[in-house]
């Protein structure tokens, strides 16, 4: 069993600890720095590490490396038992992508993010007039799209895993069985009980009912959830126990697929026989770049992840951040107009690379780079969005709960894995008698060209709907080395916000020397191109900082904390430290 001292400390003291006093030093005459947070140690290792969004997923991956499983073996058995015991966003009805390391150097991507029915079309969320109907693509059956978790993680065990897949499947679908809710999932359970009850008429083991009437039609009455109740999903069970027995087949044939078909045809979803057997997960090859000495794996399209990390690392290597100082006016600014230049590529020319040229090269070439950023000084003023359009030249074209591991075994071998259901339960509809919940990652398509989605995302015409295609992704798995050994294992959820918060944790350890628990914790900022603002987290500025931001044409928007960054770095001499976020459930443990 994990140790107390792998729970990470909570968000509350982390904020307590941002204090603007004791600056470090900044360029500038008014030093506008502030003092990243003081947090508990970060969990040391010898040999292996897993990094998850609940303690339960950390304890069965670790396990699964005790018994001499590799890195993607326990991938395997942490991303079935995040489908259990985080339903927020752990899931079998989604999808996701994989990173890898491997011991000897080989590294390899894997595409398992969700595709568009057979059945859709470009304007299949747009009325009469052409108008985006609200809430189609966010919530209920036409949200969905054809899941790919499972046939994911098959394909990982069948080309690197080594133990038995049935060893791998046998502790979520036990712990499904018995789940002892933790404080922020039951809030989240019973945030959206209105939401459960009107797409499940036929309720769901989501919802608790008053006693222990076995009757959960519509006049069951409701009672919240509290911490420590015990969440028995015997439908998921019966559906892992198929999985278990006959690997992909048990989800996209037989009795799951269905009980998937029957939803599907109760709420006139899309989803068919034929989009199931027609699921594939894509090897696709990694992007890599650099930054200062170190080399950065990436997500290549449909994720937009790995393209913006490199276009914003390359943007930003040729300022000191650390002499400017850790959140600066300076620093700030200068990371800001990278973030605003990378959004509005990311709206202008990313999607999936099967249903059209997606111009890799052109934005990470280095001569376009450094013209993006031509003019953007330390000191100078900030750009109105209303005035950057994407670069000129190319040719042209998300979810908070999300969820992220980071995986180091004893071999060396890394995976970092990003997987979601896109919005806060997805599409909030169970598969009745599977016990499972489906996606709405239709929303993460442009719905019509120039309009947000449920994040304030702009898309372009390169992210349109068609039949088969896969959506665009802010998902940005990642793992970097320096001299050839491995250094970081990176991810987090967090919807637009992923490619921020991750590029600030790997600032955060490279740039700024804080430790993975220090750099996990600290509070973050965000600018995604448009809406026209930086996202601020409490504690993130100086009251200095925020000044000069104002002067300099920022705006400003508070806003609750974001994300959940999972992090393993490598040190020197070669043992593991693990940071998890303390703004969720997220545990580190290793050996």
């Amino acid at each position: 069993m994990y140790s107390s001292r792998f729970i990470c400390i909570g968000l509350a003291a982390f904020l307590a600890c941002a204090s603007p006093a004791n600056q470090p030093h900044s360029s500038s005459k008014t030093n506008t720095a502030a003092t990243p947070p003081i947090t508990a140690a970060p969990v040391a290792a010898a040999h292996a590490m897993v990094v998850s969004a609940h303690p339960e997923a950390t304890r069965i991956g670790l396990d699964v490396l005790r018994r001499g499983g590799n890195a993607y073996d326990a991938t395997v058995a942490v991303q079935f038992a995040l489908a259990v015991c985080l339903p927020v966003a752990g899931n079998i009805g989604g999808g996701g992508f994989v990173v890898y390391r491997g011991a000897d150097g080989s590294v390899g991507a894997l595409d398992f993010r969700e595709t568009a029915p057979a059945a859709a079309s470009r304007d299949m969320y747009l009325d009469a007039q052409g108008n985006v109907v609200p809430n189609l693509s966010t919530t209920g059956h036409r949200a969905v799209g054809v899941p790919g978790s499972v046939a994911g993680m098959w394909e990982l065990h069948q080309k690197l895993g080594k133990l038995p897949w049935q060893e791998l499947v046998e502790p979520a679908r036990n712990l499904a069985f018995e789940l002892r809710l933790t404080a922020k999932e039951a809030e989240g359970l019973n945030g959206q009980r209105e939401a459960f009850k009107r797409l499940n008429p036929d309720g769901t083991v989501y919802l608790r009912p008053d006693g222990h009437s076995d009757d959960l039609g519509a006049g069951t009455a409701w009672r919240p959830w509290q911490a420590g109740d015990v969440l028995r999903n015997l439908p998921l069970a019966r559906t892992l126990d198929l999985i278990q027995k006959q690997g992909r087949v048990g989800f996209y044939q037989g009795r799951t697929a269905e009980l998937l078909l029957a939803e599907m045809r109760r709420g006139h979803g899309l989803i068919t026989q034929q989009d199931l057997d027609a699921y594939q997960p894509k090897w696709r090859t990694p992007l890599r770049g650099r930054y200062r000495q170190y080399e950065i794996i990436g997500m290549p399209p449909p994720s937009s992840g790995g393209v913006a990390l490199l276009q914003l690392l390359q943007m930003l290597e040729p300022y000191d951040l650390r002499k400017l100082g850790w959140h600066s006016a300076e620093a700030v600014h200068l990371i800001t107009e990278a973030q605003r230049r990378v959004y509005a590529d990311r709206a202008t020319y990313l999607g999936d690379p099967d249903f059209g040229r997606v111009p890799v090269n052109e934005l990470l070439d280095a001569a376009y780079l450094k013209q993006r950023m031509q003019g953007v000084t330390p000191a100078g003023m900030a750009t109105p969005s209303a005035q950057m359009q994407a670069g000129a030249g190319l040719p042209g074209y998300e979810s908070d709960q999300t969820t992220h591991y980071s995986i180091v075994d004893a071999q060396g071998n890394a995976v970092s894995c990003t997987t979601t259901l896109n919005g806060s339960y997805g599409s909030k509809v169970v598969v009745a008698g599977a016990g499972f919940l489906l996606n709405n990652e239709m929303d993460d398509f442009s719905a019509k060209a120039g309009v947000p989605n449920m994040y304030g995302v702009i898309g372009g015409t390169a992210n349109a709907i068609r039949p088969g295609k896969r959506m665009l992704s802010s998902m940005t798995p990642t793992i970097m080395t320096e001299k050839g050994q491995l250094r970081l294992v990176v991810g987090t959820p967090g919807g637009s916000t992923i490619i921020t918060s991750v590029l600030q944790a790997v600032l955060n350890v490279l740039d700024y020397s804080l430790s993975p628990q220090q750099a996990v914790a600290a509070p973050r900022l965000h600018h995604q191109w448009l809406p026209d603002h930086i996202d601020v987290e409490a504690g993130a500025l100086t009251p200095a900082a925020e000044t000069e931001l104002q002067r300099r044409g920022h705006r400003l928007n508070p806003r609750s904390p974001w994300g959940r960054i999972d992090l393993i770095e490598r040190r020197p001499n070669g043992q593991l430290e693990g940071g998890a976020d303390p703004r969720g459930d997220d545990t580190a443990a290793g050996y």
